[in-house]
């Protein structure tokens, strides 16, 4: 199975209006809720590629409580930690005039030093039965910063592959304890290396301690860097649509392909292919397959000296 970890776990809201005009009024067409946050998307991701999938995280108050009751009926195991905060929730607004999405965000709840230490414990077991691990998304207040690069090393402990999709401060010490895999994009990137350009900021950060590096380029696909080679992989044409879980649907393609054992070209062709694919689902966590089956055969991926 491939664990998912969520610290900072959401109930994912996507309103779609006719047009959003600021300062004005709206009528909202559709509404939508989802379980949502980083993790939670590519375990949703993974299970529809026939992958089991376990989450582990953290959920609390009546929005966990609505969040874990729609996690139910779907595949993904759920293995939340429950916590006296509540989740926080995300607001996704789709202009349906030009299909582009303004978000907001919430902070999430307060994490006590016990609710920590109780997810340290449910983590060790959970690893243990795991063929890869993805660590996911912010940090609610109250986790320590350096909390993903404890979870890194807990996983390298345990022989389990672990791939990190962060930013900031817990990215830059995330990296440091070594993990086989990071994709941040191309902003997050520059903002850890202080290039804007993207392969050589990537190989900045692998020098750093990553053992590869997937970036997203956004409509211009993924670079890589890893020990095997370099490459960049392309969709044939941008698409527009709702961005919102688009790089976490690369990250499921991306551990997917690792524990299927596919070289790196494959990786990239399936990681771009549902990337694209996902912008063109209305929610987050859902794919539209038919389009996801012809990308596969359309993404360009070239190799760099």
């Amino acid at each position: 199975m491939i664990l998912t970890v969520t610290l900072n776990t959401a109930l994912d809201l996507t309103y779609r209006v006719p047009e959003l005009v600021p300062h004005a009024s709206h009528r909202v067409d559709e509404v939508t809720e989802r379980p949502g946050g980083k993790g939670l998307n590519v375990a949703r991701v993974l299970t529809a590629l026939g992958h089991e999938s376990v989450v582990t995280g953290f959920a609390g108050g009546r929005t966990g409580a609505v969040l874990r009751e729609l996690l139910a009926p779907l595949a993904p195991v759920d293995a939340l930690v429950p916590v006296a905060g509540s989740t926080r929730r995300t607001i996704a607004v789709v202009d349906a005039a030009t299909g582009d999405t303004t978000q907001l965000n919430e902070p999430g709840p307060q994490i006590t030093a016990d609710e920590w230490e109780a997810f340290l414990t449910a983590y060790e077991p959970l690893l243990r039965q795991a063929d890869a691990v993805a660590l996911c998304g912010s940090l609610p207040p109250g986790v320590p910063v350096g909390a993903y690069a404890d979870l890194v090393r807990r996983a390298r402990a345990a022989g389990v592959p672990v791939l990190l999709d962060t930013s900031g401060e817990p990215l830059r010490r995330g990296l440091a304890a070594r993990p086989d895999l990071i994709k941040p994009n191309a902003d997050e990137l520059a903002r850890l290396t202080g290039s804007r350009e993207p392969l050589r900021a990537a190989r900045d950060a692998r020098r750093r301690g990553a053992h590869a590096v997937v970036a997203s380029l956004g409509p211009e696909g993924l670079v890589a860097v890893t020990p095997d080679g370099t490459w960049q992989a392309t969709p044939p044409s941008p698409v527009r649509g709702n961005p919102t879980g688009a790089g976490d649907s690369a990250v499921a393609a991306l551990l997917s392909s690792l524990v299927e054992d596919l070289p790196w070209p494959s990786r990239l062709t399936r990681a771009v292919a549902l990337s694209a694919a996902t912008v063109l689902a209305p929610v987050a966590g859902e794919f539209d397959a038919e389009a996801y089956e012809e990308l596969l055969t359309q993404i360009r991926v070239t190799s760099t000296p």
